[in-house]
């Protein structure tokens, strides 16, 4: 039974890119669907499929590499708010993730969006993870 669904998303992303995995499977929920929408959005990943089956459903991932060096395009990804300590942001305390070149996720009464949409629409929320 896994206590942080979020960190094993994160866990298994990143540990499919250290093993040079091109796909990676991971169970549903809605806020793991939405976390991967943004990833592509912001060209973290190279393309997704939502699978639905019998029981709560299977994301997958096509992670995306440098074509010369195989590096992947997700450097870090770090878990902030977590079950025993929650992180809260209001949006004048957003801090630049790496210089502006990462995202933070955050969970907001108006759905989970990045930092900067966050900070446009004035809604703080809960941090779920930065990537960069």
């Amino acid at each position: 039974m896994v206590t942080d669904p979020i960190a094993d998303f994160l866990t298994r992303i990143r540990n499919a890119q250290m093993a040079n995995h091109r796909i990676v499977e991971i169970p549903a929920s809605k806020l793991k669907k939405r976390i991967t929408e943004i990833l592509y959005d912001k060209g973290y990943i190279l393309k997704y499929k939502f699978e639905e089956d019998t029981k709560q459903g299977l994301i997958k991932i096509a992670l995306k590499y440098d074509p010369q060096t195989k590096i992947p395009a997700i450097t870090d990804l770090q878990r902030i708010s977590r079950p025993g300590l929650r992180q809260y942001s209001k949006p004048a305390d957003f801090k630049r993730i790496k210089n502006g070149l990462g995202v933070a996720i955050i969970s907001t009464s108006k759905g989970v969006m990045t930092d900067k949409e966050a900070k446009t629409q004035n809604v703080g929320g809960e941090v779920v993870c930065f990537i960069y």
